[in-house]
């Protein structure tokens, strides 16, 4: 159920320093948990002016939601066919409901767990919920929508 930083590098649209997760915890069809140090990072590559905003935790919440459809979809976390089960691309519509109990997450110490839990979908729109925290301590939350992008096969010319 685990997975490095390798394997969640070969599902999410996301290259080098840009990956923001370090494993995944745990994950079922409707909920996901991830850890990351990238808070930390000073290469970390939303870090403006020495400082890494509480709103890029959002970011990170993205990038477990759309780690958490990747698997989903392959019903696993075995290798993707590049064909078949190739990870449908997925955008940010909205957020909502977001409360940042920090300004700044390089001050947080400590592990960042992310979590991200769908609460509804179909094959267009996913609506999820997402955590992240430190410990116990709750630094950001809030409710996320993403619109998948249809196959080509399925967009009208």
């Amino acid at each position: 159920m685990r997975l490095n930083r390798e394997e969640i590098t070969a599902r999410i649209p996301h290259a080098g320093r840009m990956v923001l997760l370090d494993e995944v915890a745990h994950w079922d069809d409707r909920h996901i948990v991830c850890r990351s140090g990238m808070h930390q990072d000073r290469s970390n590559p939303l870090y403006v002016a020495g400082q890494l905003s509480s709103v890029c935790s959002i970011e990170f919440a993205a990038q477990a939601m759309a780690l958490h459809g990747s698997l989903v979809a392959a019903g696993g976390p075995g290798p993707l066919d590049p064909v078949t089960l190739k990870p449908r691309a997925g955008f940010l519509a909205s957020v909502r409901n977001v409360r940042m109990d920090v300004a700044r997450l390089d001050d947080v110490r400590g592990v960042l767990t992310i979590e991200a839990s769908r609460e509804s979908g179909d094959d267009r729109n996913v609506l999820y919920l997402f955590e992240v925290r430190s410990g116990d301590r709750m630094l950001v939350s809030g409710r996320a929508a993403v619109v998948l992008r249809m196959p080509a096969s399925d967009v009208d010319a």
